[in-house]
């Protein structure tokens, strides 16, 4: 079965105060995006997992958010026995930049085995597993293209995915941890809260740039002012808005199909971040709601 795990952006995350469970309680709107990594699962005889990924710098054995998936399907399934599974992973999506791609990994890995395996698990049973796999993975467990989240990202409201907007995308090329982020957050009763009413009602697709926001964007461009700079950068080639995804240190663009048509010259963009960048710039569009792509 080849599986293709989508990469997403925070349009807007508002951290609203930490759990007891060393959690913390979030507003955010996700939307999945047509960049993705590609998984392989394929059965064979005997029992266990394997794992192997064409990038070297990810842990290969149990440390791996996928393979911890994989671990945690089969142990709450119900088979009367562990079947032999492989796990190929290529990967795409750069690792710790606040794309999810991890936790696309972990919550396609858990679609995937539950569609091989007859569907044993019912959607909300692969959102409750997904879970204490990670704030972003409940997002990749279910078929909806973007949704505003609550809770620790396992309370889910869909919305229609942004059908008229292209992204850019830039990495600088180093990482930034998330629990670091969230540790570095500084919380006060005083911080301006902001609400997600004000995206709730443009589910037809609009997007109030002005609106766009995000918690940590703060706290990791005070440690690494390329944020600024990303930021910056496009603008000045042409986005209507600009923004941090998750923790970071990804920054994208967005480009309005209605304001940019004819206006934008992509090919120019790709050129100029290219050469700050390299290959660590990316151009994508939104996953459709459903859209999986296997076989």
């Amino acid at each position: 079965m080849r599986l293709y795990a989508p990469a997403k952006i925070n349009l807007f995350l508002q951290v609203l105060g930490r759990r007891p469970d060393g959690y913390h309680d979030l507003e955010t709107w996700m939307q999945k995006l047509d960049l993705y990594d590609t998984i392989i699962l394929e059965t064979g005889s005997g029992t266990g997992i394997e794992f192997s990924c064409d990038d070297p710098e990810l842990p290969m054995g149990e440390d791996n958010l996928a393979v911890k998936a994989a671990v945690a399907f089969f142990s709450t399934a119900g088979l009367k026995k562990v079947p032999k599974v492989k796990i190929y992973l290529e990967k795409k999506i750069p690792v710790a930049a606040g794309l999810g791609g991890g936790s696309s990994d972990a919550g396609t890995v858990l679609r995937g085995l539950n569609e091989l395996f007859d569907q044993p698990l019912s959607e909300r049973e692969l959102v409750r597993l997904a879970r204490p796999l990670g704030a972003d993975v409940p997002f990749f467990t279910v078929e909806h293209g973007a949704v505003i989240a609550h809770g620790v990202g396992d309370i889910m409201y869909p919305v229609d995915s942004l059908k008229d907007f292209t992204f850019v995308l830039v990495n600088p090329g180093f990482l930034v941890s998330t629990p670091w982020a969230f540790e570095n957050l500084f919380l006060t009763s005083t911080t301006k809260k902001y609400k997600l009413s004000c995206f709730q009602k443009h589910k037809a697709g609009s997007l109030p740039l002005d609106e766009m926001h995000n918690d940590l964007e703060e706290v990791t461009s005070a440690r690494y002012p390329e944020i600024e700079d990303m930021k910056r950068l496009l603008t000045e080639s042409g986005a209507s808005g600009t923004l941090m995804s998750g923790s970071g240190p990804t920054v994208f663009g967005v480009f309005p199909d209605a304001e940019n048509s004819g206006k934008t010259d992509f090919n120019s963009v790709m050129d100029l971040l290219c050469r700050k960048f390299g290959d660590r710039v990316f151009v994508a569009r939104t996953a459709s709601a459903g859209a999986w792509p296997s076989g």
